[in-house]
């Protein structure tokens, strides 16, 4: 079970009182994984203490891990310099079109799990990603959807990929890619479709008005 700290909550004691309103809505003692939101770098003094307040929670056994979301190698160099416990993930936004090679190998060095959200693309990019006639030509060639073959790319580069769905059909079909693998010619041909395009908010700029704006355009905006 994971959850996030929103950056609305940031600071020592508002993210500790924030902590214990999320386990409140979710009826549990403890929390596997907890997560900082965003880096925030125009606020980082207030990013740093919210993550030693997730320390705390980890010495006080309420959660398992904690990590953070969308965190530049810059900010993960000063938040490391800064802090005591290393981030046992990185959730940021990867894809074929947007594979992020350098932050993954940065996250690598430093012993940090790489989890992609919006991992078969964010909005345009969905539609790009799976009507890609190379993506459409691995689905036809091994069998699968080419849903199965984004996230079987993910899953052999040794990322945690993280594909919503209410619908279960489509649930038991992103389950169901563990019964083929991709050859390293079939991972180069996605590979090669990078564009370093993000579709997310940048990390570098994003701030609290940012995130007020982004909420209130998706209604809750709290879903993702």
């Amino acid at each position: 079970m994971t959850t996030k700290l929103w950056i609305a909550d940031f600071g020592y004691d508002q993210a500790l009182r924030a902590f214990e309103t999320s386990m409140g809505k979710l009826g549990l003692d403890y929390l596997d994984l907890y997560l900082l939101h965003w880096p925030v770098p125009k606020e980082f003094e207030k990013t740093l203490v919210s993550y030693k307040a997730a320390e705390k929670l980890l010495a006080d056994g309420r959660v398992r891990a904690i990590g953070v979301s969308n965190f530049n190698p810059n900010h993960l160099q000063t938040l490391l310099e800064r802090t005591s416990v290393v981030p046992v993930v990185n959730q940021i936004e990867l894809n074929p079109l947007f594979s992020q090679n350098a932050l993954r190998d940065v996250n690598a060095q430093r012993g940090i799990v790489t989890e992609s959200w919006s991992p078969i693309g964010g909005g345009k990019n969905v539609a790009r990603v799976l009507q890609n006639p190379q993506i459409r030509a691995l689905a036809t060639q091994h069998g699968k959807t080419p849903v199965q073959v984004v996230l079987r790319w993910h899953l052999q580069h040794g990322l945690v990929a993280i594909p919503r769905s209410v619908n279960p059909q489509h649930i038991a079909e992103n389950f169901d890619i563990f019964d083929f693998e991709l050859s390293s010619t079939d991972m180069a041909t996605i590979d090669a479709l990078n564009l370093n395009e993000r579709v997310g908010p940048d990390p570098g700029t994003f701030d609290l008005a940012a995130f007020e704006a982004l909420v209130a355009s998706r209604g809750d905006g709290r879903a993702r």
